[in-house]
């Protein structure tokens, strides 16, 4: 399940993974909600908390990330990536050399760290 953080400072875009991410999320919450900032022309600050309570990806929502990321490549200004599983950490540094913009991961306790390296 992915919950659409509102608490977060104006300019950034949060959500946070709880359980399992599914197809679902990304074709009802991540995908409408990254394509209305698209909208406004704006690059997008994104940050991803998958933390303590995330549990994994389905492969058909891993299949989703990738069609969003390589649709819209140009159109993120920086994304922070808030997690401690190791896989996904790796998959961020193949991630990073692939996008034209910065991707930064973020142990768990670092979130106020990834909060202030979007804002920079």
């Amino acid at each position: 399940m992915i919950i659409v953080r509102d608490d977060m400072p104006a300019g950034l875009i949060a959500m946070e993974a709880v359980g399992e991410v599914t197809r679902a999320d990304y074709q009802d919450i991540i995908r409408p909600e990254l394509e209305r900032a698209f909208a406004h022309g704006e690059k997008v600050r994104f940050l991803y908390i998958l933390g303590s309570q995330f549990k994994g990806f389905e492969a058909a929502a891993l299949i989703d990330d990738a069609k969003l990321g390589i649709k819209h490549l140009g159109d993120f200004e920086r994304i922070a990536v808030v997690c401690d599983v190791k896989w996904v950490n790796h998959a961020i540094k193949l991630v990073n050399v692939a996008t034209p913009c910065p991707v930064k991961r973020f142990a768990v306790e670092q979130q106020t760290d990834a909060i202030s390296w979007l804002q920079a």
